[in-house]
C-alpha cells in the first residue's frame, strides 16, 4: 500500500508539469547536445568494449591468467551499476552540471592511471574508479535528456541520440582493434583519457545547468530509498526499463558471439567481418533516425511495438537459419533486422520509462541504465557458455528479443489510452 501510495505521488507531481522541468522553454541545439550528450552515455559502452581485443596482449604482459584479466571487466560493470545509483539521486538533489564534471574528472583520471597499471590488480582498482565516472556521464546526459524536452519532443531526441550512442558498443571492438595495429593495450587507456578530456572541455564550455533549484530533491538516504521504491513499484516504468535491457541484450549476445561464428563457422576474413559488423551498425542508426521522423505521426508506444515486433521475427529467422545451417545471407538478413530493431526499441521504450518521473529524472536514469547492464550485460557470456555457436547466439537472441516483447505487453498493459495520448502530443 506504501509503494502504491508512492507511485500515486510521484504521478500526481507529474501531471503538473505540463513541460519538462528544464529551466528553458527554448532547448538548446539538438544536433549539439546530441553529439555532447552521445558522448557521454557512449562512456560505458567504449570502456567495455575497447580494450576487448587486447585480452590476450594484456595477459601475456601483465603475467596474468584470462581468468584474472576478466575480473577488470566484472568490476567494471558492478561499478558501473553502483555508479548509476548514486549519480542518478545527487544529480537530482545538486543538479545536472556540477555531478556531471565531476564524473568525468573522474572518468579521464581513471583512464590515465588505467594506461599506467604496472599489474592486474592496480589495473582492477583504476577500472572500478572508471566505472564510477562513466555511470555519472551516462545517468546524467540522459536526465538532461528528460529536463529539456517531452513528448515527442524526447522521443525525437532520443532518437538523433541513437545514432551517436547506438553504435557504440557495436564498433568500439573494432576501433580496439585499429588502435592495437599502433599502439600497445596501454594506448586505449590512453584515447580513453584523451576521450573524456574532449567531454570535459566541451561540456564545462557547452552545457548549462538543466534542472533548476525549485524541482531539486532532497539529498537524504530516506528520500532517495523511496524514490527508488516508488520507482520500483511502478509496472509501468519496470516494464519499459525491461524491455530496453532485453533489446540490448540480443545485441550484446550478438556482440559476444558473432566474432567466432561469422569468421570460425562462415569463414568470413577479418576485414569482411569488419564489413558486416559496420553493415548491421549502420542499419541501428538509419532505423533510429527513421523513428526520429515517425514519432511526429505515431505514438511512441504504437512505434515500440512496431521495433518490437520487429526484434521478434529477426530473432526467429537468425534461429532458424542456424539451426539449418543455412547459407550466409540467409543468415545475415534476420541479423541485420534484429540489430536495427534496437534502433526503434530504445529510444521510445526510455521515452516512456522517463516521461512520468520529470522530478526524479535522475534516479529513472539510473535504473533504467542499471537494468539495460545488468540484463544486457549479463547475457553476453551465455552464449559462450553453451557452446559459442551460431545456434547459442541465435537462441540467447530469440529468446531476449521474444521476452522483451512479451515483458513489454504485460508490465505495461495498465498504460491508460489518456496516458499515451499525452505521451504522444504533450508538446505538439
Amino acid at each position: 500500500m506504501a509503494a502504491r501510495t508512492a507511485v500515486n505521488e510521484v504521478r500526481t507531481t507529474t501531471s503538473t508539469h505540463s513541460t519538462p522541468p528544464g529551466p528553458t522553454s527554448r532547448p538548446p541545439r539538438t544536433a549539439r547536445y546530441a553529439l555532447l550528450l552521445g558522448g557521454l552515455t557512449a562512456f560505458g559502452p567504449l570502456s567495455i568494449d575497447m580494450y576487448l581485443p587486447a585480452l590476450p596482449v594484456m595477459a601475456s604482459e601483465l603475467r596474468s591468467t584470462d581468468t584474472q584479466l576478466q575480473l577488470t571487466l566484472a568490476v567494471f560493470l558492478v561499478g558501473l551499476g553502483i555508479g548509476q545509483l548514486v549519480a542518478g539521486p545527487l544529480s537530482d538533489a545538486f543538479g545536472r552540471r556540477r555531478p556531471l564534471l565531476v564524473g568525468v574528472v573522474v572518468f579521464a583520471a581513471a583512464s590515465a592511471v588505467a594506461a599506467l597499471s604496472p599489474s592486474v590488480p592496480a589495473l582492477i582498482a583504476a577500472r572500478a574508479v572508471q566505472a564510477l565516472g562513466a555511470a555519472t556521464g551516462m545517468v546524467i546526459a540522459r536526465a538532461a535528456v528528460r529536463d529539456l524536452y517531452s513528448g515527442v519532443a524526447m522521443a525525437r531526441f532520443f532518437s538523433t541520440l541513437m545514432l551517436v550512442t547506438g553504435v557504440a558498443p557495436v564498433l568500439a571492438p573494432l576501433l580496439g582493434g585499429q588502435l592495437l595495429r599502433w599502439t600497445s593495450w596501454r594506448g586505449i587507456f590512453v584515447a580513453l583519457t584523451a576521450f573524456g578530456i574532449v567531454l570535459l572541455v566541451v561540456a564545462a564550455l557547452a552545457l548549462p545547468e538543466t534542472l533548476p533549484r525549485h524541482h531539486r530533491r532532497s539529498a537524504r538516504l530516506g528520500p532517495i530509498a523511496r524514490t527508488y521504491a516508488a520507482l520500483l513499484s511502478d509496472r509501468i516504468f519496470v516494464g519499459h526499463a525491461l524491455t530496453v535491457g532485453l533489446a540490448f541484450a540480443a545485441m550484446f549476445a550478438y556482440i559476444s558471439g558473432s566474432s567466432f561464428v561469422l569468421q570460425h563457422t562462415y569463414g568470413l576474413t577479418p576485414a569482411e567481418y569488419g564489413l558486416v559488423f559496420g553493415l548491421n551498425g549502420l542499419g541501428l542508426v538509419l532505423v533510429g533516425q527513421i523513428n526520429g521522423r515517425l514519432v511526429s505521426r505515431f505514438a511512441p508506444r504504437t512505434l515500440l511495438r512496431t521495433g518490437l515486433a520487429m526484434a521478434t521475427a529477426g530473432g526467429l529467422g537468425v534461429v532458424a537459419a542456424a539451426a539449418t545451417d543455412a547459407s550466409l545471407p540467409l543468415l545475415l538478413v534476420p541479423l541485420f533486422v534484429t540489430i536495427s530493431s534496437v534502433g526503434m526499441v530504445g529510444p521510445n521504450a526510455t521515452t516512456l520509462a522517463l516521461t512520468d518521473h520529470p522530478d526524479s529524472a535522475g534516479s529513472a536514469s539510473a535504473l533504467l541504465g542499471l537494468v539495460q547492464f545488468l540484463v544486457g550485460g549479463g547475457t553476453s557470456p551465455i552464449v559462450g557458455l553453451l557452446g559459442g555457436s551460431a545456434l547459442a547466439m541465435a537462441a540467447v537472441m530469440a529468446t531476449a528479443t521474444a521476452a522483451a516483447l512479451v515483458v513489454s505487453v504485460s508490465l505495461t498493459r495498465a498504460a491508460s489510452s489518456h496516458e499515451i495520448g499525452r505521451i504522444d502530443h504533450q508538446d505538439r
